[in-house]
């Protein structure tokens, strides 16, 4: 293997994004064959030379590329320090430390990609990849073809105007409305604060796809490795991964509902069952095409 820049190889490992092993080395907490590393322009080989973060080697692993239904009330982390159910807890089965590509809201369900791929992870999180993000969306009230318009145009929010978003009205509910949105940028609770601007309370808000690869017949806390064809068309997209090949993984390991963490009580969590009761965001978030309401687009 070529020689490469220590810190893209530290977030390809997944231990942290690049910028963030910049900082890592800078601070001194890099070492290479047992010296310390400071300077950002050091190359080493992952392959052969021994690579320390906070005294812990980065292991070689081959990479490994899982789509979740994350389920809601579990954080999209490795780690909580309240205790809460992390999106970790659902692919303890797998040996490798695998990572969120990106983040879903504690309340929010859906389609989560995990991997130990750093340079997958930081590309499909690039603005300027505009990675396409399809959402269904229940909101309090009857949103009006003029709000559903701003929508479409491009809503100001406290951190600036959002990208015009795809608005499609899936069905009116009595005083209430499902639309599928697809974003094509990443912001912090995007669709709860443009609801909220435009005068509605999102009630209920799941992920169906995230670069067109969508959860179909996984209940949520389920998992599965994504096929060598959604690998492929990432690939032709997006430039990652670099390579390509089908994964290894027992397929029959990902087909049951995955060991979760739920709260135990005042004094953190305990392990616990798994989410039984749901079905597919498709199935349980999206409201059926069938006697969909006036306007629907």
């Amino acid at each position: 293997m070529p020689l490469e820049r220590l810190q893209k190889i530290i977030a390809r490992a997944g231990v942290s994004s690049r910028r963030k092993a910049e900082e890592l080395i800078v601070a001194g907490r890099v070492r290479v064959n047992g010296q310390q590393v400071v300077e950002l322009g050091t190359k080493a080989d992952a392959r052969k030379d021994r690579i320390e973060v906070d005294g812990r080697r980065l292991a070689h692993e081959d990479f490994i590329y899982v789509l979740v239904h994350k389920p809601r009330g579990c954080v999209s982390t490795v780690k909580d320090p309240e205790g809460r159910p992390t999106v970790a807890d659902l692919v303890a089965s797998i040996p490798a430390r695998l990572y969120p590509v990106g983040r879903l809201d504690y309340g929010t369900s859906g389609v989560l990609l995990m991997t130990n791929d750093g340079e997958l992870t930081q590309a499909l999180l690039r603005p300027e990849k505009k990675v396409p993000k399809i959402y269904v969306v229940k909101l309090s009230g009857v949103v009006s073809d003029e709000q559903m318009e701003r929508w479409r145009s491009g809503v100001q929010l406290d951190d600036g105007r959002t990208l015009p978003a795809k608005v499609r009205l899936l069905r009116y509910e009595g005083q209430k409305t499902w639309l599928e949105i697809t974003l094509r940028e990443g912001r912090n609770q995007q669709i709860r604060r443009t609801a909220e601007v435009l005068g509605h309370e999102t009630m209920r808000l799941a992920r169906l796809a995230f670069a067109d690869i969508d959860a179909e017949g996984l209940r949520p806390g389920q998992w599965r490795l994504l096929t060598v064809d959604e690998l492929k068309k990432l690939k032709r997209e997006y430039g990652v991964p670099r390579r390509v090949r089908p994964q290894s993984l027992p397929t029959e390991r990902a087909t049951k509902p995955a060991r979760t963490a739920r709260h135990g009580g005042r004094g953190g969590v305990k392990a616990g069952r798994s989410d039984r009761s749901g079905t597919t965001p498709r199935a349980a978030d999206r409201p059926s095409s069938r006697g969909r309401g006036r306007g629907h687009r």
